[in-house]
């Protein structure tokens, strides 16, 4: 999850949503990314979908053997992503200042695993007090 964060704050410090993601294989991260919707100006790269794209094409055995680590509960375009592409564990760093699809995830046999770290409650608290507007655009609202 250290990595998610550190990944968190790049975005951040970007000017950027400080929201961080890994994907792990056996222990090594593949791919590392982070929400850069406003950096790239773009409408898709959110942290978790930032992490796969930096992983590049793996195979779907691969995938299957994964772990993703974020530092926020994935959005429904986020957890499509992962149902895609079949990967089994996802660790969230917190789900109080939004909770994602988590239901969906576990109803389609992800394991999910909720850390509920200070850290994260934090950078995401700061933010959304900070720039509201953003962040509800972030989320489709």
């Amino acid at each position: 999850m250290e990595a998610a964060i550190e990944e968190a704050r790049l975005g951040l410090a970007e000017g950027g949503i400080p929201i961080g993601s890994v994907l792990v294989h056996g222990g090594r991260i593949l791919g590392r990314g982070h929400n850069r919707r406003v950096q790239r100006g773009s409408t898709v790269l959110h942290g978790e979908m930032d992490a796969l794209e930096n992983a590049g094409r793996q195979m779907a055995s691969v995938y299957r053997e994964c772990s993703l680590y974020t530092t926020l509960s994935p959005c429904a375009m986020c957890s499509g992503a992962i149902l895609l592409y079949g990967i089994p564990r996802v660790v969230i760093g917190e789900n109080r200042t939004f909770r994602g699809e988590e239901e969906l995830l576990e109803a389609r046999g992800v394991q999910l695993q909720v850390l509920q770290d200070d850290e994260c409650i934090r950078l995401m608290t700061d933010f959304i007090g900070d720039y509201p507007e953003l962040w509800n655009e972030d989320i489709g609202h």
